[in-house]
């Protein structure tokens, strides 16, 4: 199985849309900003989400982009296939004209099963991951990392600081 950048970064950036949209319509250069996304690849991206109706486009001052539905009804693997990424393992394409056999006809290779329910299982596991269960993962995410900062803020102000020298002056005298 082969994932590019172009399915990832799909990916990624409908996850920083779907995270921002409550405020209005998201920009792309935002997006690119943040995810370090180059703008011009995610303009190719979006058109296409837009054509399979998963992002719609605001124009003019405040425009942007948000979604087309609700982030629960997009899932990943919607994502992934509007930006045509393929998803298959399998070394024919799918097409089961792996190799040639003794009569001259195309025939399945033989672990060809195996790669093409190793496709239909991914792209059920991907149907079943929508854009809302990887936004909740990542405010998760998020507000954990928060608490840790907010403790580390906390015993500062409590005065429970440490006294490091910043200097081999402030060594000697402390």
């Amino acid at each position: 199985m082969r994932l590019t950048t172009k399915g990832r970064f799909a990916v990624t950036a409908m996850i920083d849309l779907a995270m921002r949209q409550d405020a209005g319509p998201v920009t792309l250069a935002g997006i690119s900003q943040r995810q370090r996304i180059s703008l011009s690849y995610l303009e190719q991206l979006f058109g296409k989400l837009r054509r399979h109706e998963i992002v719609e486009s605001v124009r003019g001052p405040g425009g942007g982009y948000s979604l087309a539905r609700r982030a629960e009804e997009v899932t990943v693997a919607d994502i992934i296939i509007a930006v045509d990424e393929p998803l298959d393992a399998t070394q024919c394409g799918s097409k089961g004209n792996c190799e040639k056999g003794q009569d001259g006809h195309r025939s399945h290779c033989m672990t060809h099963e195996l790669w093409a329910t190793l496709n239909q299982k991914m792209v059920e596991y991907l149907d079943s991951v929508s854009l809302r269960d990887l936004v909740e993962q990542q405010r998760s995410k998020q507000s954990q990392s928060a608490v840790l900062r907010d403790t580390r803020e906390t015993s500062v102000a409590q005065g429970i600081t440490a006294r490091i020298p910043n200097s081999v002056f402030d060594m000697a005298r402390s």
